[in-house]
């Protein structure tokens, strides 16, 4: 007890009362919009990051995620003892660095602010290493970290998408290290993050928020902090069970994705439209979710996050068949593109080797500007190796580096359409003329279906 209160009892008046300190470690598409929602409701937030030019590019106010314009940084500009400073008059030195006053935003890369943050919400990257097995060396920095300045009455959220367990078995004993004890002393939750990167409905603040605590006293704490500022919070009884929600939503997808995917395959062998057969299943009411084809899957939540419940059910000796088989049909789909491209150019009396192709749109999926796990890049490496002259347009990616090659996007488009062999359509932008494109190009393989 902290004299007549208990410590949940303190920190919940702290939330309530929107004076606790929140700590957002990771700057990236999960926790910049998160910060920026705190600090908009008036909370003081600090932003951690080991990428220091990214924490000089937001103390400058410029945002590099596309979902937080700049100029909504402009609203929740950094202040020190309450003036408003010109960002080239800041000193962001470990020893002269100020925590955030309410409703502001501080970005720092100076981990020991954590010893004066009331929460710390982890948003780091959970990517897969070259044996598709879970590289979660982000979420130890980040818990050694962490533990280093761990306090008495701090909550710690994991929202880094992983495998069941992690929360428990990786995450609290580094934080009780301290001799700190979870449920008592400090909070430990799991929080699942469900940014849609270019979703102009879904948000942080109408999106449902799963949270599931190491005890029912970590998850009173954690629903009450993300309650301040999500519309819909549902509980869940633990972290494992919170962590395996956020699994399970994306093995749907890609299990779905593989199933339509290997359709339009079949469909192609049968002579059948794919896409008419989807658009007329699709009226059944009841009993059936349209999904449909493309050239692979990106982003990255689908093509990774079931291979982290794959892992963790390969060390409880079970083979989980759908998620393996899925993950095959995906990955092959840009290699069945290419060939596509292969037989359209053969059609036409033209050899690929040689041939200028054309990638319309790079982004994993459209109107964003995020190439992680885009098929694109795996169409044009097979490309590539087949002797194709690639180029690529897109809107919103200026430049791509893939395997150690650059590539520009083409600057002026309609010049790019004519002078191309075939044109790939691969990311269906919605600033793309369609019909422009169908009038201009010589030969058109539609990934999309957007002609």
């Amino acid at each position: 007890m902290y004299g007549k209160r208990s410590v949940k009892e303190q920190l919940l008046t702290k939330i309530e009362g929107h004076s606790a300190i929140i700590a957002v470690i990771g700057l990236g598409y999960v926790g910049l919009p998160l910060a920026v929602a705190f600090a908009e409701r008036g909370f003081p937030v600090v932003g951690v990051d080991v990428d220091a030019a990214k924490v000089a590019a937001l103390n400058r106010g410029e945002s590099y995620v596309q979902d937080i314009p700049s100029a909504r940084l402009a609203g929740i500009r950094f202040k020190v003892e309450g003036r408003n400073l010109e960002p080239d008059t800041l000193n962001l030195q470990p020893s002269t660095f100020n925590l955030p006053l309410p409703g502001t935003f501080t970005a720092t890369t100076d981990y020991s602010v954590l010893a004066h943050c009331d929460a710390a919400i982890i948003c780091v990257p959970t990517p897969l290493n070259k044996t598709r097995d879970p590289d979660v060396r982000y979420i130890i920095a980040s818990g050694e970290s962490l533990a280093q300045h761990i306090h008495r009455g701090m909550l710690v959220v994991l929202e880094s998408t992983t495998y069941p367990g992690t929360t428990e078995e990786l995450l609290r004993p580094m934080l009780q290290q301290s001799g700190l004890r979870v449920g008592r002393d400090f909070f430990l939750a799991f929080s699942p993050e469900r940014i849609n990167p270019g979703d102009p409905i879904y948000m942080v603040e109408n999106t449902p928020k799963v949270v599931g605590g190491e005890t029912a006293a970590c998850r009173d704490v954690a629903v009450a902090l993300y309650a301040q500022i999500i519309q819909r919070i549902v509980p869940v009884s633990s972290t494992q069970t919170a962590e395996m929600v956020k699994l399970l939503e994306n093995t749907f997808r890609a299990v779905n994705i593989a199933l339509v995917n290997e359709t339009a395959i079949m469909c192609d062998k049968l002579g059948i439209d794919v896409w008419e057969v989807v658009e007329a299943a699709a009226t059944k009411p009841y009993g059936f979710m349209k999904f449909t084809p493309g050239p692979g899957v990106g982003g990255h939540c689908i093509p990774l996050d079931p291979h982290y419940l794959s892992w963790k059910l390969k060390t409880l000796n079970y083979n989980a068949r759908f998620i393996q088989l899925a993950g095959e049909i995906n990955s092959d789909m840009p290699r069945y593109w290419v060939n596509k491209v292969m037989e359209a150019l053969n059609d036409a009396g033209k050899p690929v080797r040689g041939s200028r192709v054309l990638v319309l749109g790079v982004a994993y999926k459209k109107d964003i500007d995020d190439v992680r796990e885009s098929p694109a890049l795996d169409i044009i490496e097979l490309l590539q190796a087949k002797g194709a002259d690639v180029r690529y347009h897109d809107p919103h990616v200026a430049t791509l580096s893939h395997n150690n090659h650059t590539l520009t996007s083409e600057p002026d488009l309609d010049a790019a359409l004519a002078t191309a062999d075939c044109v790939m359509v691969v990311t269906d932008h919605s600033s793309y003329n369609w019909l422009s494109v169908r009038q201009r190009a010589r030969l058109v393989v539609d990934t999309r279906h957007v002609l």
